[in-house]
């Protein structure tokens, strides 16, 4: 359970792959190869070294069986992909690099564009099934594993390899991009028309490290769920930690967060007109965690004097001795669910969440090289310090002078849930807003959107409607329903995205249902109710000014 939420949109992904239709499909001649794919392995590239060039047979291909089963998904899935070329290499920029790169080209039907895939975690695998979707829908696309080995929840690889952590950071991204189109131009005699880059939570930060830091590579970005403030997030992450653990009457176990959400639900659901259990906007919530403090013997139903003053740093956010801000709160509303705090807070036990796991396996690995690093004796102010002097140039993407890539033309839209249990939602409005203070709200609308998700975990689950395009694929491949088509659009054709009508499905694959639409509005708009007819109906909702 823990690896398979470690990148939160493939709970989408997963539903959603089997009933995969092509996207894009008929907006370029379908092109074919120039020469055979074989030949692709004598391709000379700078520092890389090509060690497969093969045809793969419609439904040929087998993950490799060293991959975890949750990031190479239903093996059915690979026997409906298309014939490909598969081209494998190694690239080495540095003495101590070793990023291995798939690219994937569709043997016929290429639509003459190139999709970048991205990671979730501290990477460590190509995500073959995102590989597999682009090519079924005629893109050419590329993958990476960021330089080191597999098990996204460990940062072991990095101990005493600091070129490994500057791949992990930027270059190999760009490494990737680099020779998945040479590769693309080699095998089809001609570069891509256009190349975009999708992905969320890591994935979220690498597609804003490639619009900062190299705006020549993609025309269209989808940034989801983005962890680009990393040193502070995972900073958050001690804060969080010895918040809940640090005094162990303070852990709040997994049977008491039904009873949070409940309360916070009771308290906040129906202020935005609509008893659904969606908070339309949970920075309207004002719930007191005091409310749940135990009138006499603990139980499940209440909280101990520790534990509603843990909550209450959980919502706050973490703050540094001077009460400085470092990362802002978790929102009420993301408590409960597959994709809640058990699994990303307060896990199982004190010091089993994901979040413990990023941030100890920063901290000891990355800032202070110590594997035996006690997250107990730490101190906050100065593991912020530490961590942002060694890796703020590396790993954070912060950059709010967007004009290189916005003069190109690139176009770069962020979405993020609002019942995000990983990342908080506020750190990208925060970024946004700060783009749009830096270039001026006229030049940032002119290339940026920023899509806030009622009801939707990281990168998808939830409550809310959590299928909009973000992986490609929607019910209604069109536009108005699929973030990744409207970001095409606004490239090819000029036309900005406006309302996104996302989807909550009943059920998973080819034979869900439908169980609610909801618009999502170009922030800062909020979707209102009409206040008649069907709530579960995006058509009875407005975007508006909050």
């Amino acid at each position: 359970m823990k690896k398979f939420a470690l990148v939160g949109f493939l709970a989408v992904s997963r539903a959603i792959v089997p009933c995969a239709q092509a996207v894009g499909a008929g907006l370029a001649p379908p092109a074919a190869a120039s020469q055979p794919c074989e030949q692709l392995a004598q391709l000379a590239l700078p520092n890389t070294k090509i060690t497969l060039a093969q045809t793969v047979a419609a439904g040929a291909f087998t993950p490799p069986p060293n991959m975890a089963p949750w990031m190479a998904g239903d093996p059915s899935f690979y026997k409906r992909l298309p014939a490909f070329c598969r081209v494998t290499a190694e690239a080495k920029p540095s003495a101590d690099s070793d990023i291995k790169i798939e690219v994937w080209m569709p043997a016929s039907g290429w639509n003459g564009k190139f999709r970048g895939q991205g990671n979730g975690g501290f990477a460590g695998e190509i995500d073959y099934r995102s590989l597999g979707l682009a090519i079924s829908q005629g893109y050419a696309s590329a993958g990476t594993d960021t330089g080191h080995g597999p098990d996204g929840t460990s940062a072991s690889w990095a101990l005493g390899h600091p070129e490994k952590i500057i791949d992990f950071g930027y270059r190999a991204v760009h490494e990737m991009t680099s020779v998945g189109k040479a590769a693309v131009k080699a095998f089809y005699g001609d570069g891509p028309q256009h190349s975009y880059f999708a992905y969320c939570s890591n994935g979220g930060r690498q597609a804003l490290m490639e619009a900062q830091r190299y705006p020549e590579d993609y025309d269209g970005i989808l940034a989801g769920a983005p962890a680009n403030y990393w040193t502070h997030l995972l900073s958050s992450a001690l804060w969080d930690a010895q918040a809940t653990t640090s005094n162990p009457a303070s852990y709040i176990p997994t049977s008491k967060i039904p009873t949070i959400a409940k309360a916070v639900n009771a308290a906040c659901d129906a202020k935005d007109g609509v008893a659904d259990g969606v908070l339309n906007d949970p920075r309207q919530c004002h719930f007191d965690p005091g409310t749940l403090l135990c009138k006499a013997t603990d139980s499940d139903a209440c909280l101990t004097q520790p534990q509603v003053t843990a909550l209450k740093k959980l919502y706050q956010g973490a703050h540094d001795s001077h009460g400085k801000e470092i990362f802002p709160g978790f929102l009420p509303g993301g408590e409960d669910g597959q994709g809640g705090w058990p699994l990303w807070i307060t896990g199982e036990g004190p010091g089993k969440s994901l979040l413990f796991a990023f941030g100890e396996g920063f901290f000891a690995n990355m800032v202070y090289e110590k594997s035996d690093w006690d997250y107990k004796k730490a101190n906050l102010d100065e593991a912020v310090a530490a961590a942002d002097k060694k890796f703020s140039n590396v790993l954070n993407a912060t950059e709010t002078n967007m004009k290189p890539f916005e003069s190109r033309g690139g176009k770069l839209i962020i979405y993020h849930g609002w019942n995000d249990s990983a990342i908080s939602a506020l750190n990208t409005i925060n970024y946004y807003e700060s783009v749009e203070s830096k270039m001026g709200k006229q030049e940032a609308d002119s290339f940026l959107r920023l899509y806030m998700v009622p009801g939707m975990q990281h990168c998808g689950g939830g409550p809310g409607p959590d299928i909009f395009g973000q992986m490609g694929f929607s019910p209604s491949n069109d536009p108005q329903h699929n973030l990744y088509l409207a970001l095409e659009q606004w490239v090819e054709k000029g036309v900005a995205p406006s309302t996104i009508i996302a989807t909550k499905q009943s059920g998973e694959g080819a034979a869900a249902g439908v169980k609610m639409t909801r618009p999502l509005c170009a922030y800062p708009q909020i979707a209102k109710y009409k206040g008649i007819g069907d709530t579960n109906d995006a058509a009875n909702f407005v975007c508006a000014a909050p």
